[in-house]
């Protein structure tokens, strides 16, 4: 056993956990409390970039040594030793071999934390679940259709249990992205959601990440295994999981989607980024690529599928979505999201590209034949229903047609926010003893969706 990146005092402080800072006894028995395992992605690190009251700043972390563990410990300190509101977090960390049943036999913990390789995710979530222990797991939970199984195994264990199962999905939380699902909610703006074809889908949602980016302030170091797809997953089943939860959440609010009977998956593609040694070695700070990489090199370049597209049918409206994966953004720019709703009367926008110095803006744009006048009074009209909750938002128009949606920059909060925000649910969710109805049948689509996409693309023939 090795307790490491702690000093004697913070152990002591530990052991005397049970107890008050007065030595009193008092009930833990509602208290969360973290164990973080085997944190391989920065997402673990970002659950706790801030404080909450109902959790203890005791987080206990089992993990193999390596660069995975000493990356989230440096990130988990940067957040303590930062200049404004510093956490206080107290990383109680074991190391060895046997980690996984260390953590499943001590139990010192009730909610478990999983952001790393996503070919371990869904075991260590079957493992925690029936260990009894709530699971907030970072996307995917499943890369593969036997993985897909398993989370439905993991989900019927966790009812047995009476433990919550959730994955993080940040992209709720993105401003422009509850505006446009809030207007979508509004007749007199959107009308009816529009049908669509396979050619022209009403639903569109793209995503533009990169290998190389800086994460609160510092540029990323990528563990290795980020590129193998049979650790990390391909982009078609990684982060569309955010696009295809967002069509579900914003198009069917509060609805259950059935994979059964609601989901017809039509086509889907992938194709592969190159990553060069130079690349490769500034994002991991590797000289070489490992063994278990070597099967995607070619020519001393390094071939990842991490680029895909799903089109498919959701209670019969066409939909689509795309990831994109370069290796790096252009000066100022970072992640991107492009997303169109097509509706009866206006379809809602949002871009982010250059023109928009590369933050998610809003538009909605009037059908072609619609009376203009009439429809810009019912779309002022209908703005107070958005600005009674979210109070600031205007409308500024741009053209005959189309208007800009004007958000207060004190809603554009980032990404790395989202986190706490979709932890501060959760930590509700487990206080109530359940997640709303629709979620848990909603996760199982959306793996669903992704799981079979996958399939469905590497029956195909694809020249890189």
């Amino acid at each position: 056993m090795k307790y490491n990146y702690l000093s004697i005092i913070s152990l002591f402080l530990f052991c005397a956990s049970c107890t008050t800072k007065t030595g009193q006894s008092v009930d833990t028995s509602n208290e969360i409390r973290l164990i973080t395992l085997d944190p391989g992605h920065f997402h673990a690190a970002l659950i706790q970039k801030t404080s909450y009251p109902q959790v203890s700043n005791d987080v206990q972390v089992y993990a193999p040594e390596g660069d995975d563990l000493s990356e989230h410990l440096k990130k988990i300190e940067a957040y303590n030793t930062r200049a404004e509101l510093p956490t206080q977090w107290n990383e109680i960390v074991y190391t060895g071999a046997d980690f996984l049943e260390k953590m499943l036999q001590e139990k010192k913990g009730n909610v478990v934390v999983l952001a790393g390789n996503n070919g371990k995710k869904t075991d260590y979530i079957q493992r925690s679940i029936a260990a009894g222990l709530h699971v907030l797991a970072d996307k995917p939970m499943a890369i593969c259709v036997s993985g897909f199984e398993q989370l439905q195994e993991c989900f019927k264990i966790a009812e047995q249990n009476k433990v919550l199962l959730y994955d993080i999905m940040t992209e709720r939380f993105e401003i422009t992205t509850q505006l446009q699902k809030a207007f979508s909610q509004l007749p007199a703006v959107y009308g009816e959601q529009q049908k669509g074809t396979p050619d022209d889908p009403a639903i569109t949602k793209e995503s533009v990440h990169h290998f190389f980016k800086t994460v609160s302030g510092n540029p990323l170091k990528r563990p290795a295994w980020f590129f193998d797809t049979e650790q990390e997953g391909e982009g078609i089943v990684d982060v569309t999981t955010h696009l295809v939860d967002l069509i579900q959440w914003a198009c069917f609010p509060n609805q259950i989607i059935d994979y059964r009977t609601d989901i017809e998956l039509l086509d889907a593609n992938h194709w592969s980024t190159p990553i060069s040694t130079e690349q490769f070695a500034e994002a991991t700070g590797e000289t070489s690529y490992p063994g278990y990489l070597q099967k995607d090199v070619r020519n001393d370049t390094l071939f990842v599928y991490s680029n895909g597209n799903i089109s498919y049918k959701i209670k019969g409206v066409h939909a689509k979505v795309s990831v994109k994966w370069n290796y790096t953004y252009p000066e100022g720019g970072g992640d991107t999201h492009y997303s169109v709703m097509k509706g009866s009367k206006a379809q809602l926008v949002i871009e982010q590209g250059k023109e928009q110095n590369y933050k998610p803006v809003l538009y909605i744009k009037a059908a072609p034949g619609t009376d203009l006048k009439a429809y810009e009074k019912k779309l002022s009209a209908s703005l107070v229903t958005i600005t009674d909750k979210y109070q600031g938002v205007s409308l500024r128009k741009l053209t005959a047609g189309v208007w800009q949606v004007e958000v207060p920059e004190a809603y554009h909060n980032g990404h790395e926010a989202h986190f706490g925000q979709v932890t501060e649910n959760f930590l509700q969710y487990v206080k109530e003893g359940a997640l709303p109805e629709w979620e848990v049948p909603n996760m199982l689509t959306k793996y669903y969706i992704t799981a079979q996409a996958l399939e469905m693309a590497k029956k195909k023939v694809v020249d890189n």
